[in-house]
């Protein structure tokens, strides 16, 4: 299922939380300088909520995708921020799906500085995701994290090391 010339499905999955939460934000900005356009609040949460299922997928093929690559010693440190910040924008992205079904099942929405704090949480949430982003092009673009395939195998001696045997000149 996954090409040949991908290290792993986690490239394939990154890009849609990272589309979906700056389409919904720039939704929800639009719709709080123009609130006759009624349709854009459901569009948000329906973004939202698709951005918030996409990361998780995002974030756990993430997590497997680390033991598939090679990950140079320079990029750990850069790996553990990258999963940091993934992680506060799953969370933050699921939580700002369930606080705008529910204010929109309670109606909550409709009211302006109600608006206002969704927008926040939106753009709030959107730019978690962008410095997840920034950090895992980081990874491709300056460690190389993806680009060589697989784990490097550790041996102790190299490949084409010579024999120690007694009967060899």
């Amino acid at each position: 299922m996954i090409p040949s010339w991908a290290p792993n499905i986690h490239p394939m999955i990154i890009h849609f939380p990272i589309v979906l939460v700056m389409l919904a934000a720039a939704a929800d900005l639009v719709h709080l300088v123009r609130p006759s356009l009624r349709t854009l609040s459901g569009t948000s949460t329906w973004l939202y909520s698709l951005g918030a299922l996409a990361a998780c997928a995002a974030f756990l093929s993430g997590r497997l995708a680390s033991s598939t690559v090679f990950i140079p010693g320079m990029a750990h440190s850069l790996i553990e921020n990258h999963e940091q910040w993934a992680l506060a924008g799953t969370i933050g992205l699921a939580l700002v799906a369930v606080l705008r079904i529910a204010a929109r099942w309670t109606r909550m929405a409709d009211g302006r500085g109600a608006r206002i704090l969704l927008v926040a949480l939106g753009v709030t949430v959107a730019f978690v995701i962008q410095q997840t982003a920034e950090r895992g092009a980081r990874l491709v673009y300056e460690q190389g994290v993806g680009v060589i395939p697989g784990p490097v195998p550790a041996a102790s001696e190299p490949l084409d090391a010579p024999s120690l045997d007694q009967d060899s000149p």
